[in-house]
Parts: structure tokens; sequence; C-alpha cells
């Protein structure tokens, strides 16, 4: 045999085969795994450097899930017919696999690591961002890359009330949930959910029927580990000295608690940069050539500060108890022009947005490997620099703030109107003006304000917040705390971020980052009691009564739209030859005409008589003249029996009899007829 180690290793997974392939493809990565799930195929491989990353304070990790269209067997539709840049779907996937096997990895690590998924076939049925995640957790578990792993991960689905693992795609299209889980052997590593108001306890119940599925692909790969796993590699830690640590932990602890102990971040900032530059001033010749040693020490020191703090005197930097909420404040109708606006402020992060209101042919088409052609509701996030007080050239969107606005979107569309109850595609830009902790929660909060002032009819208010965690020297087994409504801090030295987004009746969204490798049941159960009160507390005391339900008229900017159906076989006529009727519809009125296949008809415009002229005039074309009914029209041949009048553009002319009374000739009533038929 060519490939001597080729090995396959099979088990079932909801149902289907599941198989894992190493030894035949990429043999100089540090290790491959090819992974075959139903027809779905995905090549899993990871590489990391001999030697770390010189002038770096954290892992230099990338996680790349890349998409090729013959997967499905298109062709791209790009000029240069090739791949470009991920697809929103692709880097939401990407940044699905990094967050349960980031933490996984040694924190003193500093050797670059890259793993790239290539989606390279695709069955509907077997999810490829599922397989992606178990081939990368097959493959960094059997290199010789120093990792606490396995993991593995699966989709939960709610159909018809019944929990579904790996839902196929006819479930898909009616699961009232959207959840990956991801585990280790013990705990719940990765959380990701968008639902339709899923219950608390139904949710947690969701949860743990993936974690306990995941134990079993868990086991799965722990076995293939102990036949062909390679040993780990050793590495050059780059923790501190610890003598030298506590030497400049003791030079300015005390500095470090004073200039923490407050709620202002530009204060915080302010008091600490004197104390960044009496340590270097003091220890700079000491670490000559690697100053930013000391950087990392200093990151140490505050976040020591910080965790004490919390899990021993149970105190929080800004003073506020361990559930208590920073203060709150919500506005709508801040722009004048735009078609709706909402700013949502807690404590120092504020986000303002604003809802924009389209007709159906601004519907955002999509270009990837899934069913989905298109989405009528688009959330975009924005985290200009200034927003943290820093300096730096705009490069638009990067990971996060895709990351980000799509959990935002995740969160709304589940309280959003159906097309038929309102005809419009609906975006919602969410600008962070100023940020310290939790700014997606406060886009959610934003755009809810935003579409009820637009006059979206949503089913129901949303609101978002944070709950983090702080964990002991045995971590979350161990003497554990929660608190809700983490600040920026809190964020950056804690163990957790944990998002839900939801209704008073239940969750929409929940995105989950761990530093640490797991959470326990109790640990989610905690985080679902508080961050439901706190959503409450937000909906009712804050946002509600600024805006208590949507409007009942859309802003005088924004497009009117109004609805029809026609006859498919008639659509041709409305849109003429070359597009040049609906062309003149479309300038005669001023508005915009979009026709689907099946014959639904959406007009807009910003004057709504406007939109009722032109729907006039579709009908017009598309039924015919009603008989009997009076139009108005231009007269463009004059004839000796009568004349010849154009009332919509589509029917150019038909014939009027000068002659037609009620006691008209028959053969006049005739002539009238068969030229209305013949134009």
């Amino acid at each position: 045999m060519f490939f001597k180690n080729f090995r396959v290793w099979e088990t079932e997974l909801a149902g289907r085969k599941l198989s894992l392939e190493t030894g035949k493809m990429a043999g100089l990565a540090n290790a491959a795994v090819m992974v075959r799930y139903g027809d779905t195929n995905v090549l899993c491989t990871v590489t990391a450097s001999a030697t770390p990353r010189e002038g770096v304070d954290f892992f230099p990790l990338s996680v790349d899930y890349e998409e090729k269209m013959y997967s499905v067997g298109r062709i791209p539709g790009s000029f240069q017919r090739r791949e470009g840049k991920a697809s929103e779907k692709a880097v939401l996937t990407s940044r699905c696999i990094d967050r349960p096997i980031r933490p996984l990895f040694p924190k003193d690590l500093r050797n670059d690591c890259t793993v790239v998924a290539t989606v390279m076939s695709v069955d509907p049925d077997c999810s490829p961002e599922i397989a992606a995640m178990i081939g990368v957790s097959a493959a960094i578990a059997i290199s010789d890359i120093p990792w606490d792993g396995p993991i593995s991960g699966v989709n939960v689905g709610l159909v018809d009330g019944e929990i579904v693992i790996n839902p196929t795609l006819e479930q898909r299209a009616k699961t009232d949930l959207n959840l990956t889980v991801a585990s280790t052997a013990d705990l719940v590593a990765m959380i990701e959910a968008g639902g339709n108001e899923i219950p608390d306890d139904l949710m947690f119940d969701c949860i743990m029927a993936g974690h306990e599925e995941n134990k079993k692909i868990v086991k799965f790969i722990q076995g293939i580990v102990d036949e062909v796993g390679k040993p780990k590699f050793s590495y050059e830690s780059s923790d501190p000295d610890p003598v030298i640590f506590k030497e400049i932990e003791d030079f300015c602890i005390e500095d470090v608690k004073k200039a923490l102990d407050t709620d202002d971040k530009n204060v915080r900032d302010e008091r600490l940069l004197p104390i960044y530059q009496a340590v270097h001033e003091k220890y700079d010749e000491q670490f000559e050539g690697n100053e930013t040693k000391l950087d990392e020490i200093m990151y140490l020191v505050q976040k020591h500060v910080v965790r004490s703090w919390l899990k021993d005197e149970h105190k929080r930097v800004d003073g506020r108890g361990i559930d208590d909420i920073r203060p709150l404040n919500a506005e709508v109708d801040l722009l004048a022009r735009a078609h709706g606006s909402g700013m949502f402020t807690r404590g120092q992060t504020q986000v303002l947005s604003v809802a924009t209101l389209g007709s159906m042919s601004d519907a955002q088409q999509l270009d990837g490997l899934d069913e989905q052609k298109e989405k009528r509701y688009i959330h975009h996030y924005n985290f200009p620099s200034y927003s943290v007080g820093e300096t730096k050239p705009s490069r638009g969107p990067g990971r996060r703030e895709i990351g980000h606005g799509a959990l935002a979107e995740k969160a709304l569309v589940p309280v959003l109107p159906t097309v038929d109850e309102f005809p419009y595609t609906i975006r919602v830009v969410s600008e962070v003006l100023s940020s310290n902790g939790s700014t997606s929660q406060g886009s959610i909060c934003g755009s809810t304000l935003a579409l009820m002032a637009a006059g979206v009819p949503i089913k129901a208010p949303v609101a978002g917040i944070s709950c983090g965690l702080i964990t002991g020297d045995e971590g979350v087994y161990g003497d554990f705390m929660t608190m809700v409504d983490i600040q920026g801090l809190e964020d950056f030295y804690g163990d957790m971020d944990f998002k839900v987004a939801g209704t008073k009746k239940g969750i929409t969204a929940i995105q989950m980052d761990l530093k640490v490798h797991g959470l326990t049941p109790e640990i989610i159960k905690e985080a679902f009691a508080k961050t439901h009160k706190a959503r409450d507390y937000i909906l009712d005391e804050i946002m509600l009564p600024v805006i208590p339900e949507p409007r009942k008229e859309l802003s005088k900017w924004a497009p009117k739209m109004l609805t029809t159906r026609i006859d498919p076989e008639k659509i041709g006529d409305v849109i003429g030859k070359q597009g040049k009727v609906i062309q003149k519809i479309c300038a005669e009125c001023d508005c915009k005409v979009d026709v689907n296949d099946d014959g639904q008809v959406f007009v807009s415009a910003v004057d709504i008589d406007n939109a009722k002229k032109a729907l006039f005039i579709v009908e017009t074309i598309a039924n015919g003249p009603e008989e009997g009914a009076i139009y108005k029209g231009i007269v463009t041949r004059l004839m000796s029996f009568g004349a010849f009048v154009e009332i919509v553009p589509a029917l150019r002319v038909w014939y009027i009899s000068a002659t037609l009374t009620l006691s008209a000739p028959r053969r006049s009533r005739t002539l009238l007829m068969s030229a209305m038929r013949l134009s």
C-alpha cells in the first residue's frame, strides 16, 4: 500500500456514519484529519512553528474555515471565478471553532499555530461546520502540539417540541432552536445559540443533551489519540520568573489597587500611566531588549488584584454589588432623517443603533454553501478605535465586529414580522460610541429601540446582558462566583463572558466566551437565572418606559410599501421588453417595483400616493381594464369611429367607440371588446 500510515476510524453520530482518516493527505502538516460525515468531507490540518514568536504577549493562534464552492458543485460568482475573502458564515464558523479550542492550549505558549478546515464536499443533511469542529479537535489532539483536548461539537435542534441532535436540512427548516454545543470529556466548552424565545429550563436541557452526545465523540477521538497520537513537543515558557514577578508586584501593587478602584475607565487609565512609567524606569535596564515582559507582569498584577477582589472580597472595581447593573439610559429619535434610531447606555458602554427600511430588492444576496440565498434582516456592528480611547485607521469590520453583528442579528430575528406582515428589507447598524464591556448586548438593546421607533411591528422587545465568572484554585469544580453585567476589566481578567439575549418569555440568542476549559451545569444554571432577572429589569424599567410598543406609523422619510399578487404569466407584461415597462413605472411614480417569480409584487415609495399610482398601473397591466370603469389616459390617435387611448404603459392603446352608449348598435360593442383584447 502506498500510504503506509493510512488509518480510518468509524463511529455513528446522530444516526449517520462519521469517519476520521489520517496518514493519507497533507503529510507535511503537524497533523491532518479528513472527516467524512455522510457525504460531507472536510480536511482539517494544524501546524505550529518550531520556535516562539518574539515580542508578543498572547498565544498566536489563527483558525480558518474555508468554504470551497466545488463542494456544492458551483462555480464562484466573482469576476475571477475563484473564492475570495471569507463569507460571513465562514468567519462565524471560524470563531465557533476557535472559542472552545483556544483555552485548552497552554497559556504560556507563544509558538504560532494555524488551524485550517477546508470544506471539500457538502451533504446538506450533515453539517460541515460540525464536521470541521470534530476534525480540528482530532487533528490537534493527535499532533505534537501541546493541548489539553480533545473536544467535540454538535448542533441541537428543537423540532415539534423534541430535542434533535444534528438536525437534517428538512428538520432545520422547522426547528425553533439552532444551538451549537462544544464539550470536553467533562465540561461544556462553548455555547452558540439562536432560538424562538426558548425558556431557560428547556434551553438548559438542550445544552445538556448536546453535552452528552459530545462525550461519546470525545471518547472516540481519545481512542484515536491513544493509537496514533504523537508525543507533545516541549517549548519555552513565556511566564515571568516568579522571583522577579514577586519583586515587581511588591513594588507596585498598592498603587495598582488605588488606580483600579474607580468606575471611570479614563480615570483608571490616567492613574495607571505613571505606575507603568515608574516600573519601566526601575526595571528596564534589568529587562534590556525585552521590555515587553514588564507590561506582561503589570497585566498579571492587575489581574491578580481584580480577581482577588471579586473572589475573596466580593468587591467590584466600580463599587457595585455582585448582581448590580451599571447605570442605564435609553433614548429614541436621535437622528432626524433616519427611519428609526435608539441609543442604549450602560455605564461607559454606549451604542447608537439606526434602522433603515428598504424594498424587498434590497435584501442581501448570499453566495455560500448552504441553502439560504438571501436575508431580509441585516445587522451590522461597528467598533471604531475612539470607542476605547485609542487611535488607529479604520480598515473595515474584523472578525469580532462580524461576530457581534451576527449575534445581535440572531437575537432579533425571532421577533421580526414575516414578509406578509411587513414587506420590507430591514437593516440595523449599531455604532459603538463608547466601550467598557458588553457592547454586543448594548447593541441588542439599542437595536430593539431603533426597530420600535421605526415602526417595525416586532413581536416582543429584546434585551441582552452578560454574566461573568471567577474561579478559584480548583477551577470550575471548586469555589466559583458569577457576577452580572461585567465591564471591561472583569471581562479581560475574568474567566467567562456569558452573553444571553431574549424577551421576557425566553432566550433568543446565546454566545459564550471562556478562558477556562469549560463550565459545569451548575454554573450554566446560575448564569441563566441571573441574566433572565437582569433582562426583565432592563426591559421593564429602562426600555419600555421610553417606547412601550412599536410605532403604528412609519417615519415620513421611510418608503411606504404596498403589495399585490398577479398571475405569474403576466409578469412579462409588467416588466416589458428589456424591462422598459417597469422602468417607466418607476420613473413616472418615483418608486421601486419588485416582482417575485410567484407573482407577488412589492411597490415602495416615500410618497404613499405614488405607491398607490404604481400599484394601480401594475394591476391594470396584469388584469386588463375593467369593463364599465372610468380611466384617465392620453389620447394617442383619433379615428372616425373613435379614439385610441393610453391608460397605462403596457396597455399601449385601446379603442373607445364614439357612439358606444346604452343603445349603441351591437356591432360597436363588438368592436370595443375586440380592440381591448388585441391591445
